[in-house]
């Protein structure tokens, strides 16, 4: 796909996927055997952030390196425009964090005794790294193939080039390494987690100031809104000017 100064590059190829997207992709925790995501109490996260020397304050589990790649992408599949803040101002990388950092990211619910026999994709997750693992190996995969195609990190690219750079690898032309394709990584790990940290409750770290709510005109929560969805189907329901979240009824 031609790369255009007219038209942001990436919001209109990753964000345009998120309707087509298919139920398996958007429900990877669920399928991963990981719990519904929780908020990290702040002190906790304070806690865990002054412990950890070798990580930005607020991260929870990415590391220096990790963290600069995922904020690169993030920016880069969701600028800046009329719609929203770019990736790092909506709090996405804080989204994918926590979730990292959490029982999903740890794999609480997983089976991981083995044997680890290659499966097919309606097997499910198979392979002996919890879902944090896995995340953080296709980072340190990826990391080493744009510097290996570019002779730079992935956070030193330009918006253009990366964003061409994305399309490659969520096409499957980046997967040298049989042992780890990143296409396979980047549809089924990454983008999922991308997407869920747009629309998710705002309380888990994304979607911040509720930005993705009021750009497609979901209400938010509570789960009020029957009546809503047949009275104003195929219209803007009203109550979407000011989307409620969790927070609001804390």
């Amino acid at each position: 796909m031609s790369l255009d100064s007219k038209v942001p590059p990436a919001r209109r190829i990753f964000l345009s996927r998120i309707g087509g997207a298919s139920g398996a992709a958007l429900a990877l925790p669920a399928l991963l055997g990981g719990l519904a995501p929780s908020p990290v109490p702040a002190q906790a996260a304070t806690a865990v952030a002054s412990g950890a020397q070798t990580r930005p304050a607020g991260y929870l589990s990415l590391g220096p390196q990790e963290g600069a790649c995922v904020e690169a992408l993030i920016n880069v599949m969701c600028p800046a425009d009329a719609l929203t803040p770019n990736g790092v101002d909506c709090g996405l990388h804080v989204y994918i964090d926590r979730q990292l950092a959490g029982a999903w990211g740890r794999g609480d619910q997983l089976y991981r005794q083995g044997p680890w026999h290659p499966g097919k994709p309606q097997h499910g997750y198979q392979s002996p790294l919890t879902p944090e693992q896995h995340f953080k190996e296709g980072i340190a995969v990826l990391r080493h193939e744009t510097q290996r195609r570019t002779g730079k990190a992935i956070e030193q690219l330009e918006p253009a080039p990366l964003d061409s750079l994305l399309q490659d690898v969520a096409a499957g032309r980046c997967d040298d390494d049989p042992r780890f394709p990143l296409g396979a990584w980047f549809n089924d790990a990454f983008y999922p987690l991308f997407v869920q940290a747009c629309f998710a409750d705002p309380i888990y770290g994304g979607n911040r100031d509720k930005v993705f709510w009021r750009s497609v005109g979901f209400p938010g929560l509570p789960a009020l809104h029957a009546r809503n969805v047949v009275e104003f189907r195929g219209r803007p329901v009203p109550v979407a000017a000011t989307p409620q979240s969790i927070e609001d009824f804390s």
